[in-house]
């Protein structure tokens, strides 16, 4: 099988003993394929890899699907990282239009090709699709808090598409995890998905009907070890 996760709250998230089981199952099957599918710039993912049992994934997609690197060289995968890259407008460009966004600030965090803000109830949500629309990228709300802004048609779950065809991935063993709003492409794939049990309301609203779609009990790993066994994917995980 593989496993295309989000790290926080997901593959990060839940009762410590069902993470350490998840990292040793996903550890143990040569067979089992790992990918990180993050809101994440990738220089705050590499320090995981310092964690006990954190297991290493054969690709990871970072920046809300904005990069796409290799992870064990951590190279660009192309021609990928490159159409991605021709889509971006740039940061600069970005930034200047949205300065004059009321209630919107900018996170910082390191990131590639998308601009990452905090909004909230003050932020003027109109003002900023329509500007988004005027720099002809995508707009990303999640979490209540959370704004991304993407090269046009880019998201987590195109990203993975575009790996999968790339690399001739089995598609009905492919799984996909996640706990916010922005994890929505992954389940919009088609492929089998879990919607873990700490995941935000409208995250679970908007999966209610797909019928691949998983809604587990447990929160984080714990969920995706409820998903393997739900669609058998492996046979008899530990919890």
């Amino acid at each position: 099988m593989l496993l295309a996760t989000d790290l926080d709250g997901t593959f990060l998230g839940g009762d410590p003993v069902q993470r350490a089981a998840l990292y040793r199952i996903i550890n143990s099957h040569k067979g089992l394929q790992l990918i990180f599918v993050s809101g994440r710039g990738l220089a705050t993912i590499l320090p995981l890899f310092e964690e006990p049992l954190m297991p290493k994934p054969g690709f990871i997609i970072c920046d809300v699907g904005a990069t796409i690197v290799n992870g064990n060289s951590l190279e660009p995968v192309e021609p990928i990282q490159s159409l991605i890259e021709e889509r971006w407008p740039g940061k600069k460009k970005v930034a200047a239009l949205l300065a004059g966004v009321k209630g919107l600030t900018p996170q910082d965090v390191p990131q590639q090709r998308r601009c990452s803000y905090f909004y909230n109830d003050h932020t003027d949500v109109d003002d900023l699709k329509y500007k988004v629309e005027q720099l002809n990228c995508d707009l990303v709300l999640s979490a209540g808090k959370f704004a991304d802004v993407l090269p046009k048609g880019i998201n987590k779950g195109y990203s993975l598409q575009l790996l999968a065809k790339q690399y001739h991935f089995t598609i009905e063993n492919i799984l996909v995890a996640g706990d916010t709003f922005n994890d929505l492409s992954l389940f919009a794939t088609g492929y089998k998905g879990v919607v873990v049990g700490n995941a935000e309301p409208g995250l679970r609203e908007a999966t209610a009907d797909l019928p691949a779609i998983y809604h587990a009990k447990e929160d984080g790993a714990g969920g995706i070890l409820e998903a393997m066994q739900h669609f058998s994917l492996l046979k008899k995980p530990a919890i």
